[in-house]
């Protein structure tokens, strides 16, 4: 089955360029012969490293100086290809990467860990009873800005010749660098098949991780202070108007860095190294349990409880930011929402006031043609054509206009005065509108019915001096509750 599945995914994926190294540590008896050796690797030479034929030829030892343990893996440790850390991509040609998975005894399993996602780690013993191989894949990889990051890394150990292979890769945003010179400063502890992956576990859960955290806690104060105590002038603008947008998007920004490298994702990696831990403490041969093995396989155990201890106090740490960062976030939301009813409320104030233009025109409108449509007649009568005696213009028509416009002018003056009163209202409405609200809603909220039948009594028991003294709570209904 493991073959076919192989086959699949080997076909399935497409092969880039990387330049590739290779890295040899072998740690003797004798500790002055223990090398390290690490150069470029080319597609010539590369068969050649795996079958350790031509100049990858183990060397011709002295006697009596024998070889402890080995490590031969081969590198990309600057992979620049945006394409790289892709699912179904390797880079490595198809028949290359088969000749390693096959001469280097890795899992066939991990050409599927091209699609994982987030810290993957799987550590488990092949079918070989005879030679049995620790096999190892662990990896990391995601997508910023069209381009892959990360890095992945295949083991196998042989627990009979202590001899460890391996293919590794990472892209320069990667510690793999650094996790490389890390390892070769510990040449004699090679032995170990679980030292690479621990020592990149250590570069990934680095002190970088606390700061982050600390600077998360540090931006959620200021926003606390702009948002609750309103301290904080760096999201005040020139105006005095605080801007809303500015600190919503620091907020998310904010969250995004409390979740950065999410301490339970890695607790779950610090659990595989464990159980992988035990698993190859158990199938190790006895001759190899020397007092060395054992006191670094012991300080690997330490470290990664140590660990354990300090993601656990990230995780708790993070869970309270991210509580308040909530809290922060429902207090914005409320803040603008009540702008934004201040904003739709002042519209439609100044809307109201055009409409209220506009009547006051179409009542003066309707008074001119009153006053012409009263004034005609007397036109009419005042005429030559129409009487001859102009006294009857004087003793009708001017008493009635003098009457008709001395009652316009004090019917404008109420429709004044009444408009003036309406405004004067209608301000101290929008003045208490926001407290009356408020002043109903707690009414609403005081006559709602308590699930307590009745208030209690506080009261306390014993001797005023005894500070053992017992609280309890005497109710109306003469019940005493301790």
């Amino acid at each position: 089955m493991d073959d076919y599945m192989f086959e699949v995914h080997l076909n399935r994926c497409k092969s880039i360029k990387e330049e590739t190294t290779y890295l040899e540590i072998f740690s003797y008896s004798d500790q002055s012969f223990n090398t390290i050796q690490e150069n470029p690797l080319t597609d010539d030479e590369f068969n050649d490293y795996l079958d350790q034929k031509g100049t990858f030829s183990p060397p011709e030892l002295p006697e009596g100086l024998t070889r402890l343990e080995s490590m031969r893996l081969i590198l990309q440790k600057n992979a620049k290809n945006p394409e790289t850390l892709s699912p179904c991509h390797i880079s490595l040609t198809a028949k290359q990467y088969k000749s390693m998975v096959r001469a280097m005894h890795l899992p066939q399993r991990f050409i599927e860990s091209t699609t994982c996602v987030g810290p993957f780690f799987c550590a488990a013993w092949d079918q070989d009873e005879e030679n049995p191989h620790l096999q190892i894949v662990m990896r990391k990889s995601d997508l910023r800005r069209r381009l892959t990051r990360g890095w992945e890394l295949t083991l196998s150990h042989d627990v009979n010749t202590a001899t460890t292979t391996g293919f590794c890769k990472g892209t320069p945003s990667s510690d793999i660098v650094n996790c490389i010179a890390h390892l070769k400063a510990c040449i004699s502890q090679t032995a170990h098949p679980l030292l690479l992956p621990t020592i990149i576990f250590s570069h990934e859960v680095s002190f970088q991780n606390d700061i982050k955290q600390r600077e998360a806690r540090n931006w959620l104060r200021q926003i606390e202070h702009a948002l609750s105590m309103g301290r904080d002038t760096h999201y005040v603008d020139k105006k005095g108007v605080t801007q809303f947008d500015t600190l919503a998007a620091e907020i998310t920004e904010c969250h995004s860095q409390v979740i950065w490298k999410n301490p339970k994702a890695y607790l779950k990696i610090l659990a595989g190294l464990e159980g992988s831990l035990h698993k190859f403490w158990e199938e190790l041969p006895k001759q190899r349990r020397g007092k060395e093995t054992r006191q670094l396989h012991n300080s690997m155990l330490a470290r990664l409880a140590f660990y354990k201890a300090r993601l656990q106090g990230i995780d708790s740490y993070a869970n309270t930011t991210l509580q308040r960062l909530g809290v922060q976030r429902a207090a914005l939301y409320n803040m603008m929402a009540q702008k934004e009813s201040k904003l739709s409320f002042e519209m439609a104030r100044e809307q109201r006031k055009p409409a209220y233009a506009s009547t006051r025109d179409s009542a003066a409108m309707k008074s001119v043609s009153l006053l012409g449509a009263i004034f005609l007649p007397g036109a009419y009568l005042a005429a030559p054509a129409m009487s001859e005696s102009f006294w009857i213009y004087w003793a009708f028509t001017i008493p009635i206009t003098l009457g008709v416009v001395g009652g316009w002018l004090w019917y404008e003056r109420k429709q004044d005065y009444i408009e003036n009163q309406e405004n004067n209202k209608d301000g101290q409405l929008e003045k208490n509108m926001e407290v009356d609200i408020v002043n109903k809603m707690r009414v609403r909220i005081q006559q709602k019915i308590s699930t307590w039948e009745a208030s209690p009594n506080i009261r306390l028991a014993g001797n005023e001096n005894d500070p053992r003294r017992i609280i309890s709570r005497e109710w109306r209904g003469g019940d005493v509750i301790a």
